[in-house]
């Protein structure tokens, strides 16, 4: 089943400002721009707000996180009035017409990756798992050491894929390539401006390590390597303790489960129960885990089979 409706609400990342090049001559406005002005890009929430020519001082100024990127610039008036027209438009369809028609027309824009990025949001919070991962393609094909698109495509592969894709093998390999290379770009590929909070970085970074190590469990579940999969979910759970998740501890117990590991599988199903909204699906799910391994705990495994990745 798909799950993307039990996610609970990612941490907002890194807000960075979308800068017009001080090179352009352009002061910074009163206010940020109407609408499309905050970029999020999904599972973890990217804010652009648009401010062209927007400096700080250095005396407020902090500085980023080391080999981190600095925040994407428009180098012209032009290029940037032109992100401001494409992220300003409400219908996915022509917005994706028209971030393409931008990428042809800068091809060396940095602002490139943040407009596809919030496109694949936008897909990705409609339901609409294949576009998101075609425009995430996108963004990763101009810039694949960014975190956020990795496990977004990542994430969203490994959710839609299912036993009977003739691909399987090809999504699922997609899938932890991505999340992979998100892990291992954390703390160099994110875009952060200078006066970033240092505590909304590390926030930033555990949401998606969560989300990564997540995505690599679900495929080693939908690979039946339970071990594998139990040791990813501990990871997820690990990076992101200010968060706790209800459905990533119902994972876990999954695959703890999958393992006749009942006792463990029963303490993280009622954890899931402590952390899932009453009422949720994801309760649900975990009350009758609960009742299903209150009945094999220190028994002999019952003739019903385990739950599955799904």
């Amino acid at each position: 089943m798909k799950r993307a409706f039990l996610l609970l609400s990612l941490i907002a990342t890194a807000t960075f400002a979308v800068s017009q090049s001080p090179a352009a001559g352009q002061t910074q406005p009163s206010k940020p721009s109407q609408a499309g002005s905050t970029v999020q890009s999904g599972a973890a929430a990217q804010g652009t707000q648009a401010t062209p020519g927007a400096q700080t001082t250095p005396a407020t100024q902090a500085e980023p996180a080391p080999h981190s990127k600095g925040a994407p610039q428009a180098r012209t008036q032009e290029e940037f009035k032109a992100y401001q027209d494409v992220i300003a438009k409400t219908d996915p369809q022509q917005m994706e017409a028209a971030t393409d028609d931008f990428a042809q027309k800068f091809p060396n824009s940095e602002l490139r990756t943040v407009i596809y990025n919030q496109l694949l949001n936008v897909y990705r919070n409609g339901g609409a798992t294949d576009k998101a991962i075609a425009v995430g393609r996108k963004s990763l094909a101009i810039d694949p050491t960014d975190p956020v698109p990795n496990v977004m495509v990542a994430m969203s592969i490994a959710q839609s894929t299912r036993d009977t894709d003739l691909d399987k093998d090809d999504r699922l390999n997609e899938a932890v390539k991505d999340a992979q290379r998100a892990i291992d770009n954390i703390d160099t590929g994110m875009a952060i401006p200078p006066n970033t909070p240092p505590e909304k970085v590390a926030a930033a970074k555990a949401s998606l390590l969560e989300m990564a190590n997540e995505t690599l469990g679900q495929v080693n579940l939908n690979r039946k390597d339970f071990a594998g999969a139990e040791a990813a979910f501990r990871k997820a759970i690990d990076a992101n303790k200010a968060e706790p998740d209800g459905v990533l501890y119902l994972r876990l117990a999954i695959a703890l489960d999958n393992q006749k590991k009942y006792q463990e599988a029963l303490q993280a199903t009622d954890t899931a129960i402590k952390y899932s909204q009453p009422g949720s699906d994801a309760m649900n799910w975990a009350n009758q885990e609960k009742s299903r391994l209150q009945k094999l705990a220190g028994t002999a495994p019952a003739s019903s089979a385990a739950p599955t990745a799904q």
